[in-house]
Order: structure tokens, then C-alpha cells, then sequence
């Protein structure tokens, strides 16, 4: 199954440290030989100031208690330069660590920045010392320092870009802090600020939408409104055409939150077409088993793929926790169109078709009438079952309408005031 394996593709996409977790997730797996995962890994991490961490994998890879010069020297130059920023520094984070300063502060950036250089004299050279102190820090693995620096720095700067590359760093320590409450909080801020950037060149809107949407996936699957939010985001029109023309595979994502989410049926529409239209650039099982089952009705198909799918969810660090609802779903989703189309139908084939045995296909249907999640009927001496769709009502199929209609507007009112700010 190492083929379906995206941590390639979206290891693209990814801070380097985003990328950690997702190899340590791999060395759990089969799919590939663990010394090369723990290369993979040496190879990323001595980019990075974790320079300890670096001496652990390298110890391990070659079974050696010995260190290379060049690590050690590495080792003398980040904690060289961290005593230097933080030297650097020390005005303005003594000054943080007082609340009392801190409650002085104003909303106002530039009132901020000279109440400092009169009263403190905290100057422009400090305030921009803590971002590098910040990014210094992250390198380091320091997460947590990194993400209370860099939050502070987002109060206190003026200089655009750098407040923006602070909020993508802060994104990625809140991340790897498993801090997902405060990381939700500032992906939307990141997508308003990507939103309102309409007259950035095409590629660069088409990058960031991309990157936006990866790093959103650890906190998506991780939050309790998270497949909401990630329907929401990725069906958004601009963020469609991002995926369709950079980031395919991020359909397999945006399938498992539609086909668990029974809520937003609405979206399945839109689902179909766009797996249809891009099967001839990227296909999985998971796609594949929306296309066999939704677009072409091959039942047998559907089938097959499902039977994938299972071992394709339980290698994918994103999708790991969410197998046992998918497959739920999925099965319901095939019985639900198989007996649309053939109406009453005997349980022996059911099961087949769900890959389960006879005495479990017809639990489980008991189950799913008993909890109202199906109007069926079992007819146990005949050994059929048939089953009346269910649909949303009247009031509950507005609400879907009025809420996909909503997030069009919103696009669209952002892409306006974007323009109106240019």
C-alpha cells in the first residue's frame, strides 16, 4: 500500500517540522524499511536547529556512540547565536513577562511602538530582534517559546510580511503543541488575510491556498468542528480551483469528511462532479470508491474499493482515526444505493457487497433501524431486507442550501474588499 502513501506530496506543502510527525507516524507502519525512515528523517532534521535530536538518529542509523565534527560544531553555533538573540532581546521580553506592561499596550501598532522608545526605550531593532528570536526558537523545537514570542510580535509589529510569516509560524507551533483550539482560531485568520491578497500574482494565491489547506488537515482532523471547516474551506470555489490545478490529491481528504459527515449531504453533489472530472490526474481507493459507487453506480467496484480503503485510512496519519467511521458510512452509503436501485434485495448478496458475513450484514441493519438512522424493513424467513430512502426535509435541505450559499457570498464579498483596498 505504499503507493498511495502521500507523505511525498504533502511533505511539499509542509513546514519541515510538520513533516516529523508524519515520519514518525510511517516508522509504525510496514510500508517502508525503518532505516529508511530514520534517514528521511536525519536528512530533514539537520536543517533544523535540533541539533540533539540530529545526534540521536544519527547514533542510531549507523550503531555508533560517536558524533560527526560537523554536528558538533553545529551544536556550538545555535546555542552561540541563541545566547546572541537573547541578549538581543532581553529589553522587550523582561517587558512581556510583566502583565502590567502588557495591559498598557493599545491596539494601535504605531502608538504602541512609541510609547515603547519613550518609556522603555524599546526600539524598532528589538521588536524585530523578538522575530528572530521567535524563529530561533522553533528552530530549535522550543515550540512553545516560539508560539508566545510570536504572538507577541504580531501585537507589537508593523512590518506586513513579517506579521504574516509569524502567524504561519505560530499556526505550525500550535500544531505541533497539539494546541488545535488556538491553531483553528488562526487558520481562519491566515485564510482572511489570503482572501483579501487578490492582487497577488495567480501563483502565489494558488501557493498559498495550497499550503493553507495542507497545514489545516492536522487541525481539521483534530478539532470537534473540523470536517465542517474543512468541507467549508475546500469547497469553496477558490480553493476548489487550487486543488484541481496543484493538489489533487487532497480529494482523498475532502471524500472521507463528506461521506462521514451525513450532515452535509448537500456537498455529495459537488463531490461527484469534481472526482469525476479529476480521476484522469489522481485516484485512490477512497476517490475511486466515491466514483464506483456515486458517479458510475458500479456496485461491484465500489466493492472492491472499499475493501482497500481500510488498509489506505489505517496508513494515513490524517485519516487513521476516522477509518472505523468512514467504513460505517461507506457500507451505509453502498446499502443505501443498492437498494435504491434494486429494492428489495436478499441479505446473502447484501453481505457480499459489504464484505461481512450473513448474520452480521443483518445485525447491522438491525442496528442502523433501531438507532432511526434507516427506514427498512427485514424480512427474516425470506432473508431480503427492503429500505426506503431517507431525505432531508424541506427545512433542513434551505438550511444546507442557505449555509453553501453563504460561504459563495463570503468569497465574494472578500474578494471585493480586497479590491477595494488594492
Amino acid at each position: 500500500m505504499a503507493q498511495y502513501d502521500l507523505t511525498p506530496v504533502l511533505a511539499k506543502h509542509l513546514d519541515r517540522h510538520l513533516v516529523f510527525p508524519l515520519l514518525e507516524f510511517l516508522g509504525t507502519r510496514a510500508l517502508y524499511d525503518a532505516a529508511d525512515i530514520e534517514a528521511a528523517k536525519l536528512q530533514l532534521i539537520e536543517k533544523t536547529n535540533m541539533v540533539d535530536y540530529a545526534v540521536d538518529i544519527y547514533q542510531q542509523l549507523n550503531g555508533t556512540d560517536e558524533v560527526p565534527e560537523s554536528l558538533l560544531q553545529r551544536r556550538v553555533d545555535v546555542v552561540s547565536k541563541l545566547k546572541s538573540l537573547e541578549s538581543a532581546v532581553k529589553p522587550i521580553t523582561e517587558f512581556l513577562s510583566n502583565e502590567d506592561n502588557v495591559k498598557l499596550l493599545k491596539q494601535d501598532k504605531t502608538q504602541n511602538q512609541a510609547f515603547l522608545l519613550k518609556e522603555f526605550q524599546i526600539g524598532p531593532e528589538q521588536v524585530d530582534a523578538l522575530y528572530h528570536f521567535a524563529k530561533w526558537n522553533f528552530e530549535c523545537g522550543n515550540y512553545s517559546a516560539a508560539a508566545e514570542y510570536l504572538y507577541h510580535y504580531r501585537t507589537l509589529s508593523t512590518n506586513p510580511e513579517r506579521t504574516v510569516a509569524s502567524l504561519w509560524g505560530k499556526v505550525a507551533a500550535d500544531i505541533l503543541l497539539q494546541e488545535f483550539g488556538s491553531a483553528m482560531d488562526d487558520i481562519l485568520k491566515l485564510k482572511e488575510l489570503i482572501d483579501v491578497d487578490t492582487f497577488a500574482p495567480v501563483a502565489k494565491q494558488l501557493q498559498q491556498k495550497a499550503w493553507l489547506m495542507h497545514w489545516s488537515l492536522f487541525v481539521f482532523f483534530n478539532h470537534e468542528s473540523g470536517l465542517n471547516a474543512l468541507i467549508d474551506l475546500f469547497m469553496q470555489d477558490r480553493y476548489l480551483t487550487a486543488i484541481q490545478l496543484t493538489s489533487q490529491h487532497l480529494l482523498r481528504y475532502l471524500a472521507v469528511a463528506v461521506v462521514v459527515n451525513k450532515r452535509r449531504r448537500n456537498v455529495l453533489n459537488d463531490l461527484k462532479r469534481v472526482v469525476a472530472q479529476e480521476a484522469y490526474e489522481y485516484s485512490d481507493p477512497v476517490t475511486e470508491f466515491v466514483r464506483c459507487l456515486f458517479v458510475d453506480y458500479d456496485f461491484d467496484g465500489a466493492q472492491a474499493q472499499l475493501a482497500k480503503c481500510e488498509e489506505v485510512l489505517e496508513n494515513d496519519f490524517f485519516l487513521v482515526a476516522a477509518k472505523d467511521a468512514f467504513m460505517e458510512a461507506a457500507r451505509q452509503f453502498l446499502f443505501e444505493n443498492y437498494c435504491r436501485i434494486h429494492q428489495a434485495i436478499s441479505i446473502r448478496s447484501l453481505s457480499e457487497k459489504l464484505s461481512m458475513d450473513e448474520e452480521a450484514t443483518e445485525k447491522w441493519i438491525v442496528n442502523l433501524v433501531r438507532n432511526a438512522r434507516l427506514n427498512a424493513k427485514i424480512d427474516s424467513k425470506a432473508g431480503t431486507v427492503v429500505m426506503q430512502t431517507q431525505t432531508l426535509s424541506a427545512y433542513e435541505q434551505l438550511l444546507e442550501r442557505a449555509r453553501g450559499l453563504g460561504l459563495r457570498t463570503l468569497d465574494l464579498s472578500n474578494a471585493v474588499f480586497g479590491a477595494m483596498r488594492a
